[in-house]
């Protein structure tokens, strides 16, 4: 065989021995590992296990108040806080009310504060689709008063929004004028909330559209 001939034929052999040990290496591993550490699952509760949704809509929420880097100035500015599902939950047992929203994806705790009879939904300067109102809101683990400014994608669900919102303010006044011993809900925190909402002033400057 020439020089020649016997590189033709390793030149024609050789990717089928490359081939063949391809095959090899991708022999799967049939090994099997027992984990180190075995985690078990473990049961998440959001507090509204007890709770049922009374009303629920997509909005845009917004606070008014200082950033993180004008504490302590009185430099106020409306600032959005995230965009989620506002519902108000209806407690099963003391059958009390609230608003409850968390932001989209993250499902962090934006607003929660409980429906106050006297909380008043003012129409926002300039928009027929948007409210705001002052609450002791409890979304960080602390009450503080907070001023809110909510939007909705039109004027019909804000029309909606409000109709429901008033409704069950009613049904939380009923129900706290039935109870003999308030909690801290219908009693202290009522009259609290009561007494911000008449200090508290969201006229300086309306969420821009």
């Amino acid at each position: 065989m020439s020089e020649e001939e016997a590189k033709t034929t390793e030149e024609t052999t050789a990717p089928e021995e490359k081939e063949e040990g391809d095959a090899a290496k991708e022999e799967e591993s049939t090994a099997h590992f027992e984990p180190v550490v075995k985690l078990e699952e473990v049961e998440v509760k959001s507090g509204e296990e007890d709770e049922e949704v009374v009303f629920g809509v997509r909005a845009k929420l917004f606070i008014y108040g200082e950033t993180m880097l004008d504490v302590g100035t009185g430099n106020k500015t409306w600032r959005e806080r995230g965009i989620g599902e506002a519902r108000i939950l209806r407690h099963r047992e003391h059958q009390r009310l609230r608003l409850l929203m968390r932001q989209e994806k993250t499902m962090k705790v934006i607003a929660n504060h409980a429906m106050d009879p006297r909380i008043k939904l003012e129409p926002n300067v300039g928009s027929d689709r948007s409210w705001v109102w002052s609450a002791f809101d409890f979304a960080d683990g602390d009450l503080v008063e907070t001023v809110f400014a909510m939007r909705f994608v039109d004027s019909d669900t804000a029309q909606e929004f409000k109709k429901k919102f008033t409704e069950c303010q009613e049904e939380m006044e009923k129900l706290l004028a039935g109870e003999d011993k308030p909690g801290e809900d219908g009693g202290k925190a009522a009259d609290e909330a009561a007494e911000a909402l008449a200090g508290l002033s969201t006229k300086e400057e309306e969420p821009k559209e």
